[in-house]
């Protein structure tokens, strides 16, 4: 009678051990699992969604960046590039004109023969320069039959030689024409109205026409009378000839400046560059070079006005500017590539 009680005892022990044990069944078990792999997902997607977000602030922010370039120092000075701080400065009203060039009253002298006779040597030809006393020709006097000697009544250059050799001179006749060109005067043409602006001791800059060469000076006088021809007022000046290279009878540009206006801040016309439709400069901070775009108003051949887009004390570009400007192209261009 033991042994069946033993076993029965041993099946309700059995029993009840399966009763402790975990109750979730297999398709709770699924559920758990997926629902963890449901939050890591979101937690993943959360993380996707916020480096997308991070990245698109960093898309935004170069977006709006500054367009700028760095430099060396030595490779700037190198390329000619020049900078200037800003500051206060003047607008020139200016009147642009034509002028023609001409010698100056008293400078031209005639080289005659005093005695009538065949002339027997020339010494000088048209362009030559000469000294004043410098022998130039050789006459044989038809009242004495002996030779005498014309010289350069003054220094100069050689304008015409109306002789030749073997020719008969007569008392008077002129045989060179010389000119001290070291000064000349420029006729400048005023027309209308702007006569009456212009008058003695404005300033002048006169710019040769066949290379750029300019050369200030100021108006010295007011021509009595109109030129006929073109029906103008003539402004005369003064120019200084050391290089010998003002012509009589050469045209020239001018620009005579009428008045001049104080302004706030001024920098150089060769400072500005063209940014689609912006005017735009180029400040210096050590060697970095950040394009900034500035509102401008008055100018002249020179320099511009600055209404805002500078700070006074600021440092620009002033030279070479259009290579800062290549070179924050170039940069810009091989970012976005």
């Amino acid at each position: 009678m033991r042994r069946p009680v033993l076993i029965l005892s041993a099946l309700a022990y059995a029993l009840l051990l399966a009763g402790c044990g975990d109750k979730s069944t297999p398709a709770e078990n699924r559920g758990g699992a997926e629902a963890s792999e449901h939050a890591e997902g979101e937690e993943h997607a959360e993380g996707e969604a916020g480096h997308a977000e991070g990245e698109g602030e960093e898309g935004g922010g170069h977006a709006d960046e500054v367009p700028s370039t760095t430099m060396p120092a030595q490779r700037a000075a190198a390329n000619g590039v020049r900078s200037e701080r800003v500051g206060q400065g003047t607008i020139a009203d200016q009147h642009e004109v034509q002028g023609l060039l001409t010698p100056v009253e008293g400078s031209i002298a005639k080289v005659q023969a005093r005695f009538p006779g065949p002339i027997r040597a020339l010494r000088a030809n048209v362009g030559d320069t000469v000294r004043a006393g410098q022998p130039l020709a050789t006459i044989e006097s038809n009242l004495s039959l002996t030779t005498y000697t014309v010289s350069a009544p003054i220094s100069g250059v050689v304008l015409a030689r109306d002789a030749s050799v073997g020719a008969v001179a007569t008392e008077g006749f002129a045989l060179y024409e010389i000119a001290n060109l070291g000064d000349l005067w420029v006729d400048l043409h005023v027309f209308g109205r702007d006569a009456q602006h212009i008058g003695p001791g404005n300033a002048v800059v006169i710019t040769r026409m066949s290379d750029g060469e300019t050369a200030e000076t100021r108006i010295e006088r007011i021509l009595p009378s109109t030129a006929t021809a073109s029906q103008s007022t003539v402004a005369r000046a003064r120019i200084r000839n050391s290089d010998g290279m003002w012509r009589p009878g050469s045209a020239v540009r001018a620009r005579i400046t009428v008045d001049q206006q104080a302004t706030a801040m001024t920098i150089p016309l060769t400072a500005v560059q063209k940014a689609g439709e912006e005017d735009v400069v180029y400040v210096v901070a050590g060697e970095k070079y950040t394009q900034r775009v500035v509102r401008l108003g008055k100018r002249d051949a020179r320099r511009v006005e600055v209404l805002s887009g500078l700070k006074p004390g600021e440092v620009v570009v002033t030279e070479q500017s259009f290579l800062i400007k290549a070179d924050i192209e170039k940069s810009t261009a091989e970012h976005d590539h």
